[in-house]
């Protein structure tokens, strides 16, 4: 027969392997939270394309619609539509002139803010470029 002591010891083992240990400072369990969209690395470079028919896409025209960026990103609209296009920002900014069936235009976000956008030909063409 084990002796008390002997019996104790065995018994605390147990409750302790059992148990993970003891610990003084508990470790904090993370809340979730909203996943948030990984950046490029700035002076990196992203892209916009204008498909065929964006016309009549209206806020789906350029894609993505809704682009994410690292200051210092060049953005490079391309167009892949069979007519011309602008990247005009809706404050001043930058305004790609006509981008032609086939052609690109780039621009350089030096600042963080949000940047919406339209094609100055055809009004319901609209996107974002937000920098962070």
């Amino acid at each position: 027969m084990l002796s008390r002591s002997l019996t104790l010891a065995v018994l605390t083992s147990i409750l302790t392997a059992a148990c993970g240990g003891y610990s003084s400072s508990p470790s904090p369990t993370p809340s979730p939270s909203a996943p948030t969209p990984s950046l490029p690395p700035a002076g990196t470079s992203s892209s916009v394309t204008i498909p065929v028919g964006a016309e009549s896409l209206g806020n789906r025209a350029f894609s993505p619609g809704d682009l994410i960026v690292a200051v210092g990103t060049t953005v490079t609209w391309t167009n892949g539509d069979s007519v011309s296009h602008t990247s005009t920002s809706n404050a001043p900014g930058w305004n790609s002139g006509t981008i032609p069936a086939g052609g690109r235009f780039s621009f350089e976000f030096q600042s963080a803010g949000t940047f919406p956008y339209r094609c100055t030909i055809h009004p319901g063409m609209v996107g974002t470029v937000t920098v962070r």
